[in-house]
């Protein structure tokens, strides 16, 4: 017989996918003109502090194809504003709008661009949730269970891209400068 092989603990195994997420979003630092992040992990949740540190990092996870979908949860605190960016391109808005229009720089928008059908937020400190589709400009957004934009045409880069090669493949960015957010529970996976 051989050796029994050992379980490991949850603390443990919790520890071990923390590291692999820290793995995964440490990247070198980018610098945005309203300053830097402090991003933090603990408990499975990415944090960010905005201005909380001159050398810092910005977490991305490089998606090697142009189309995917990815699952992603947030929370904010009162007034505060973030954003996602598919390819390191589009952004996905994350702002404190509940009871406000849906507007194309509102919450579950592509920044600037376009409008998320109605308006889904929860109350600033619950948890919510992103499903977002990419297939090469066109993008679906459900955003707390809801389709809010469905397969429409993202017309160009949005402000805080990291470059305009759209048909390249890119980083998925958790922009932390704007405010407090913090996410969880991200998944990407190869859209068909």
């Amino acid at each position: 017989m051989g050796s029994p092989i050992a379980k490991a603990s949850p603390r443990i195994a919790r520890r071990r996918l923390e590291d692999e997420l820290k793995a995964k979003l440490h990247v070198p630092r980018v610098q945005r003109a309203s300053g830097f992040a402090k991003f933090a992990v603990r408990d499975l949740i990415v944090s960010a502090t905005p201005g909380s540190c001159e050398d810092e990092v910005s977490p991305v996870e490089y998606v090697e194809t142009c189309c995917f979908k990815l699952h992603i949860e947030f929370r904010y605190p009162k007034g505060s504003n973030s954003g996602v960016y598919l390819r390191g391109r589009y952004e996905v808005q994350i702002e404190d709008s509940k009871g406000m229009e849906p507007l194309n720089d509102q919450l579950s928008s592509i920044y600037g661009f376009l409008s998320p059908s109605e308006m889904l937020a929860k109350n600033a400190g619950e948890w919510q949730s992103y499903d977002i589709t990419l297939v090469g400009r066109m993008v679906t957004v459900v955003f707390n269970g809801k389709k809010v934009i469905c397969s429409q045409e993202i017309p160009g880069i949005t402000g805080g891209a990291l470059d305009s090669r759209e048909g390249e493949p890119g980083p998925i960015y958790l922009q932390g400068d704007h405010g407090p957010i913090e996410y969880r529970n991200i998944r990407i996976a190869t859209a068909k």
